[in-house]
């Protein structure tokens, strides 16, 4: 078997095991995980995908566990930004921008950022919040 097979078989295991719990609790705003909104690059349906970020001025933090392949990145990329809720709250993304790694593995604050330097984790974006006049109509 492949690693590129073992990685999708992987994903899709999480989609319909882990992810339903998640995101049902990042629905609420419960525990550390936030809801990425996005539509996709071609069905143009909306989609939830619950991620654990880090929150910074400006925007949030994800780091690319599974590389920059997923669905929800390249969604976000293709559309331009989507939206985040955190805590409960919804936030404009209009952009994603590459972030260095030790910025951001420090967004994620000890013991995160600890575990991620452990698991040599170097793929980190900045997922940009949009100013409040300029968001409208962009989040989807």
């Amino acid at each position: 078997m492949t690693m590129g097979r073992v990685k999708r078989t992987w994903l899709h295991v999480l989609q319909h095991t882990l992810n339903p719990l998640t995101l049902r609790m990042a629905r609420r705003g419960a525990g550390p995980f936030a809801l990425v909104r996005h539509t996709g690059r071609t069905s143009g349906r909306t989609f939830e995908t619950p991620l654990i970020f880090a929150r910074v001025p400006g925007g949030f933090v994800a780091e690319l566990t599974y590389g920059p392949e997923v669905n929800w990145y390249r969604n976000l990329e293709a559309g331009g930004g989507g939206e985040v809720v955190w805590k409960g709250r919804p936030y404009a993304i209009d952009g994603i921008s590459p972030m260095p790694s030790d910025a951001g593995r420090r967004a994620f604050g000890p013991p995160a950022s600890w575990l991620l330097a452990a698991l040599r984790r170097h793929e980190f974006r900045l997922l940009r919040e949009a100013t409040p006049g300029a968001a409208r109509g962009k989040a989807g």
